[in-house]
């Protein structure tokens, strides 16, 4: 059963005979890709222990306080488990979650640790017989087929569209598809949407940013990516992630980058060839004298 902080903090000192268990630092690696969670932990509220001092799985009630100002308790599991499949900035907070759902408004300060934990949150998934999506030509086709499938969504970032046109002006390869035809339902299709779609090498590019709010890509998003990316790959599909600063790597394959260049490029390049063989990938690539792109990389700002 999860502890308060202070009694979590004197366990662990008593156990490691130190008055200081975890150095500050210690874990900021595994906090850094949760900007919207260090905005919500303060080291007042909570003896003043710092964020990068608690491990991301220890069994303990630490306070925070969302961006409107309202005070909650959570463990670290369960606040690095949102914001499930919602994309509202309010999702960080369960509170604000209440005021979004239309509930009666809460208190803005509830400092008291409850008596038990609260559920674990779980990523949101499709109820058990859920009907699969009729629009979709998905299920008449071989798996690990890639098609131009209607549900796929558009792009969406100008950053995106960037990776793109760089991408396919080195890559001699068919531009137009949008999904690759899976085993077994994701969701409610029999395909995935990867951001970029190599059929010739049978390659799905994904480009993850935190977003504007801190919430794509990140605590329970991440499992779900890690399910699209296994349900990919069981169809003979290999997967590269360009995750931007300050997500960290969760395949093997995964390039991590401050923004979109032509060095970026050149860098997939390279990853594709690891996976296909240098000889096949560089027949795809097209005369160097003929550029499609230019132009300065596409930088993020950093959340």
């Amino acid at each position: 059963m999860p502890e308060q902080i202070e009694a979590w903090w004197q366990r662990r000192q008593r156990s490691k005979g130190t008055a200081v268990p975890y150095p500050i630092g210690r874990y900021r690696d595994a906090w850094k890709t949760f900007p919207a969670l260090v905005r919500q932990y303060h080291p007042d509220l909570n003896r003043g222990i710092v964020l990068s001092q608690i491990p991301p799985a220890a069994d303990v009630y630490v306070q925070w306080q969302c961006d409107s100002g309202h005070l909650f308790v959570a463990t670290p599991d369960e606040q690095r488990s949102r914001p499930g499949r919602s994309r509202r900035k309010s999702s960080w907070c369960p509170e604000c979650s209440e005021l979004a759902r239309g509930g009666a408004r809460p208190p803005v300060s509830r400092a008291v640790v409850p008596e038990a934990a609260s559920p674990r949150a779980r990523p949101s998934s499709p109820a058990a017989g859920s009907p699969l999506c009729s629009r979709s030509p998905a299920p008449s086709l071989a798996v690990g087929e890639a098609f131009s499938s209607p549900c796929a969504p558009r792009p969406a970032s100008a950053v995106e569209g960037s990776l793109r046109s760089r991408l396919f002006a080195r890559l001699d390869v068919h531009e137009g598809f949008t999904a690759v035809r899976l085993a077994t339902p994701f969701f409610t299709h029999l395909e995935a949407w990867p951001d970029l779609v190599i059929d010739e090498l049978k390659i799905a590019i994904e480009l993850d940013t935190v977003g504007r709010d801190g919430l794509e890509h990140v605590g329970a998003r991440e499992t779900v990516d890690r399910r699209k990316d296994r349900a990919l790959r069981s169809t003979g599909w290999e997967v590269i992630r360009v995750r931007l600063a300050p997500l960290l790597a969760i395949g093997e394959h995964d390039i991590l980058a401050a923004g979109v260049s032509a060095k970026l490029v050149d860098r997939m390049i390279d990853e594709m060839a690891v996976i296909r063989g240098d000889l096949i990938v560089r027949s795809y690539l097209r005369p160097t004298s003929a550029p499609r792109a230019s132009g300065a990389g596409t930088m993020l700002p950093r959340s």
